[in-house]
């Protein structure tokens, strides 16, 4: 089924991948601050996600809203994660809500959970068992300010299904490189995300029906630390790329 969506942040990397393989499957809005440097998928609308009105009116007759918009900076201050990550965000589902909007997936990350890698919980220990393994239920534990941003925007997307009825789900993504995963970095090739298994998965959350969801956004590896089992479950993830095929 073809959905109307609009995707902020279009310009981005992780918009860069969607529309890859999903530019000719869905009926694109896109909205990002900076113009666009090439031929787009369907209408561009230049705007920052903080101008409340702006936003308001791209949400007009959309189905689906991925929203992908913000500081992506692991090392951002505090003024910047809250205007752009934290406020930019309730913007996003405030008006999703007010224009009837039936679903949004909003981009988490690695990083609201980045904390839970320490003396007592080694990437050994992920390995070595899969009890260890990150599946979305355990409480956010992020490990900078921006990673503070994603869990802040994951408990808005609760707000607004619990209160609302809206559809949510919270992709928090790995890893993303296109053609092969970081190269002798293991934490990287344990959360890589191939940009076919991106595009896939944002699909998929564009099609499947959920209430509220909290997965994982990567391939699938021999080596990770994040389950998948929720997005295949939930939403019928399908990943086709794994790590190790990269030695």
């Amino acid at each position: 089924m073809v959905q109307s969506v609009l995707l902020t942040g279009a310009a981005g990397r992780v918009g860069e991948a969607i529309l890859a393989d999903l530019a000719d499957i869905h009926e694109w809005r896109l909205l990002d601050r900076d113009p666009p440097t090439g031929e787009q998928p369907g209408e561009f609308v230049v705007a920052d996600i903080t101008d409340e009105e702006a936003v308001r009116e791209a949400m007009d007759g959309i189905d689906v809203v991925i929203h992908l918009a913000g500081d992506p900076r692991p090392e951002a201050p505090w003024d910047s994660v809250l205007t752009n990550n934290i406020d930019g965000t309730q913007t996003v589902f405030e008006a999703a809500v007010d224009a009837g909007v039936e679903t949004v997936v909003f981009a988490s990350s690695n990083h609201a959970v980045g904390a839970y890698e320490t003396d007592e919980r080694t990437p050994e220990m992920y390995r070595a068992d899969d009890d260890y393994l990150l599946d979305g239920t355990e409480l956010p534990r992020p490990g900078n300010l921006y990673g503070v941003s994603k869990a802040v925007g994951e408990s808005l997307g609760r707000y607004y299904h619990d209160e609302y009825g809206l559809s949510v789900a919270c992709v928090r993504i790995g890893n993303l490189t296109e053609g092969h995963p970081p190269i002798d970095y293991e934490r990287g090739q344990a959360m890589w995300l191939s940009y076919r298994d991106c595009a896939h998965l944002f699909d998929r959350c564009i099609r499947a029906e959920y209430g509220y969801e909290i997965v994982y956004g990567i391939s699938d590896n021999d080596r990770k630390y994040y389950s998948i089992d929720r997005a295949r479950e939930v939403l019928g993830y399908e990943p086709q790329d794994n790590s190790a095929e990269h030695d």
